[in-house]
């Protein structure tokens, strides 16, 4: 995995880059004392898979610097302090590490990462219609009209069709950017939905249409805007 570090202490940052060195399958491609010069690197076409990324930096937080990405690698947060982690995971961050860091403790954060990759690759695109989920030892076809809605379930995502349920261990970040925009939208931060599949749009809710009924699911107050822009609207 190509990586970068994000990290304005001297001491930590030669720590992280002593780890990241003596750790197999890892390329450390850059490190930054601030954001907003990884922003720029980022901006343009490089593979980085990883970023180890702390809270408190200048001119721009790590939190600051996640919500500004369209596509996010993983992250890996390695903060002094823990008063963060309820927001970092929030941002679906691979993992959090507290200062000091030994380098057990950041080989599981490493082992975890290979195994997002791993899932994250499982799931791919394929043509215009449709995607192939990897299931097991297998690749089950999926195609888009038939997904009515994804569900964050704690560290899975479970891909709803008119006939079956499809779970898979990763993250809904990481779904959001593999799915057609024109097709799906998210509105909740637990749910993404097909917006051909809505057949109500309530106040706080969409309505979807299942063989038992309807499917009523919640639209979060940051999600409603892009929900009203998604779908085609027509007002007197």
């Amino acid at each position: 995995m190509n990586c970068i570090i994000i990290e304005d202490d001297k001491l930590s940052l030669r720590i992280i880059e002593e780890f990241v060195n003596k750790t197999a399958d890892l390329k450390l491609v850059e490190t930054y004392s601030n954001a907003v010069d990884a922003i720029n690197l980022l901006g343009k076409d490089n593979d980085v898979q990883l970023i180890f990324l702390d809270i408190e930096l200048p001119d721009m937080t790590g939190m600051e610097f996640l919500d500004s990405l369209e596509i996010t690698p993983q992250v890996i947060i390695i903060s002094s302090k823990d008063k963060y982690a309820v927001d970092a995971f929030n941002h679906e961050v691979t993992d959090y590490l507290v200062k000091p860091v030994n380098y057990a403790r950041f080989y599981k954060s490493i082992e975890r990462a290979r195994k997002h990759l791993q899932m994250r690759n499982g799931l791919d695109k394929i043509g215009k219609d449709e995607i192939f989920i990897k299931k097991n030892s297998t690749l089950v076809r999926l195609r888009y009209d038939d997904i009515l809605w994804v569900e964050a379930l704690e560290n899975y995502v479970i891909f709803n069709t008119f006939t079956d349920k499809y779970t898979i261990h990763f993250t809904m970040k990481a779904i959001e950017q593999k799915l057609p925009p024109d097709k799906f939208t998210r509105v909740h931060r637990s749910y993404i939905v097909n917006t051909g599949s809505i057949e109500v749009i309530e106040d706080n809710s969409v309505l979807i249409r299942v063989q038992d009924g309807n499917k009523t699911i919640p639209i979060g107050k940051s999600y409603k805007d892009k929900l009203m822009g998604d779908i085609n609207l027509m007002v007197k």
